[in-house]
């Protein structure tokens, strides 16, 4: 079995640089020993101007049953790979994914001293892999490679070429070309996906396999459309590890939308400097008109303030202005409005509410429950429950805090949320945050079209904002004001949009005279009822 990787080059930059990054000299052909056989890495090509490196895998298949019986109940291989003659030394499989792990090892991490201004940069790159088998056919092959940046033909391979009748095999030819991608990103796809696509491991598959696929799939794994089959696949249908592999992708997520850095699961919860991580493409304070703290230094460079930050200091901002002391964060996710919160007295109770129970585990890390007083622990709650369903836990507070968070709904789900929010749980006041997708023209890596983070919905320009805003409190009773996050830019205003909901005076009016009929209505009831008890004793 074998797989070819090719790239073209001119002389300012010779394609022969192929073999700095892959560590592996062109002028020299080598070989390196694996537990089921030998890898040899030469290139058939290698010019200025082409330069084509092979992996070439020769599998000892009595080596690779004899290991397989070897390693007892828990390590015996696939059904098929139990036998002297199977497919094992022509097609890839993971086989050929573990030969190419331990061969390129320094190229999939990306390191090059020599060359690492090539390794830091994509490359025109053309994959062949002659032989692949690929159970889901050629469909599933494109809906693997494509979405993460490659041109891919996957010719079927004939099962005869003599008896075309007979059909095709399960097997493909690969062909994968991209210039976007580097090089270490191009063999983290292929260590994943060959394995993917063949759906069977010559080896007893355990937790280390969640940790490997974890740091090959970084940067596209999470964000796959095909994420749960790759992952379920390449663990090899294992639940317990598929699932904790699943956990922590969601961790990514989570970090993502929340704009943190991803933590491990098992960290301790630490105080530690915030980031804007991939839901927006760079600090809003990258953009026109940008001002952060500085260092105090002359000449000193100043450190733009991450638009996480800012969005929170707006909305602690606007609670102190409502003189507001119990408050829910509605999608709280890992708790750094919850945090913020805790440290200002003037918030007696605090609720946060998340949708993803994992989300909330790490909020209570993060926030150090179990470490709290007795005194400080009872002004804060995590709750898990859905904003699109009525929940009598919401109600009483004075305000309610939806930040960055209705994006992630789709469009026919708003109205349940609204009546949730505003009718059901009716806070005083609403704080409410959202991208605006005016500012998107400001980042220069954001392409044109696209939003600001895979999972929203929707992202709204400042009139439609405006406009849904504005219906909303006239249905429920509520005025509404608007203000801008970050730096407001004359043309395409400011990266964030905050509305403010305040219930306005006749409605809290209402409310009352409502409460007073109810509670005079019970008061009649109750003088009737013991009227009655009397006239009955006499």
């Amino acid at each position: 079995m074998f797989l070819t990787i090719t790239t073209t080059g001119t002389p300012a930059r010779p394609a022969t640089d192929l073999g700095y990054l892959l560590h592996k000299h062109p002028d020299r052909a080598q070989a390196f020993s694996t537990s089921f056989g030998t890898a040899h890495v030469l290139y058939p090509e290698a010019e200025e101007q082409r330069c084509t490196a092979a992996l070439l895998l020769e599998v000892d298949a009595v080596a690779l049953v004899r290991r397989g019986k070897g390693k007892g109940r828990g390590g015996a291989p696939d059904a098929a790979l139990a036998q002297y003659v199977n497919d094992r030394p022509y097609a890839a499989s993971s086989l050929l994914a573990v030969a190419l792990g331990s061969v390129f090892s320094s190229a999939l991490r990306g390191v090059c001293k020599a060359r690492p201004e090539r390794a830091a940069a994509p490359l025109p790159l053309r994959i062949e892999v002659p032989a692949l088998p690929a159970r889901g056919g050629p469909g599933l092959v494109h809906r693997l490679f494509e979405p993460l940046g490659w041109a891919v033909t996957a010719e079927p391979v004939p099962l005869d070429t003599g008896f075309p009748e007979w059909g095709d095999s399960r097997y493909v030819r690969l062909t994968l070309e991209s210039g976007a991608l580097t090089l270490a990103e191009a063999l983290r796809h292929l260590y994943v996906l060959l394995p993917v696509l063949d759906d069977a491991k010559h080896y007893w598959v355990d937790a280390d396999e969640v940790d490997k696929l974890l740091r090959a799939g970084e940067g596209w794994l999470p964000g796959h459309p095909e994420q749960k089959l790759i992952t379920s696949r390449y663990l090899s249908r294992r639940w317990a590890l598929t699932r904790a592999a699943l956990e922590r992708l969601e961790l990514i997520r989570l970090a993502e939308t929340d704009d943190s850095a991803v933590e491990e699961i098992d960290n301790a919860v630490a105080e530690e400097p915030e980031t804007e991580g991939p839901e927006t493409p760079g600090s809003a304070a990258e953009g026109p008109g940008a001002e952060g703290p500085g260092t105090g230094e002359p000449g000193a460079e100043e450190r733009p303030v991450p638009l996480a930050v800012r969005r929170r200091e707006a909305i602690l901002g606007v609670l102190r202005e409502s003189a507001a002391a119990r408050v829910l964060d509605l999608g709280c996710g890992e708790g750094h409005l919850v945090r913020e919160l805790l440290k200002e007295p003037r918030f007696t109770e605090i609720a946060g509410v998340d949708v993803s129970v994992r989300a909330l585990t790490i909020a209570s890390r993060r926030l150090g429950l179990d470490r709290m007083s007795e005194r400080q622990a009872a002004r804060v709650r995590l709750f898990q429950g859905s904003l699109v369903y009525t929940d009598p836990r919401l109600k009483g507070y004075d305000a309610a805090v939806l930040s960055e968070v209705i994006e992630h709904l789709d469009l026919p789900r708003l109205p349940a949320l609204e009546y949730a929010v505003f009718d059901a749980a009716r806070p005083r006041t609403v704080i409410v945050t959202t991208p605006n997708a005016e500012y998107n023209v400001r980042w220069e890596t954001l392409p044109a079209g696209h939003v600001r983070h895979r999972d929203h919905r929707f992202e709204w320009s400042r009139e439609e904002f405006r406009g849904w805003a504005s219906a909303v409190a006239e249905r429920h009773g509520y005025e509404v004001g608007f203000r801008p996050v970050g730096p407001d830019d004359p043309e395409v205003g400011p990266p964030t949009q905050m509305a403010v909901f305040t219930a306005t005076t006749r409605t809290e009016q209402n409310t009352r005279t409502e409460q007073n009929s109810r509670t005079e209505q019970n008061s009649r009831t109750e003088r009737t009822t013991r009227t009655e008890k009397e006239a009955k004793a006499a």
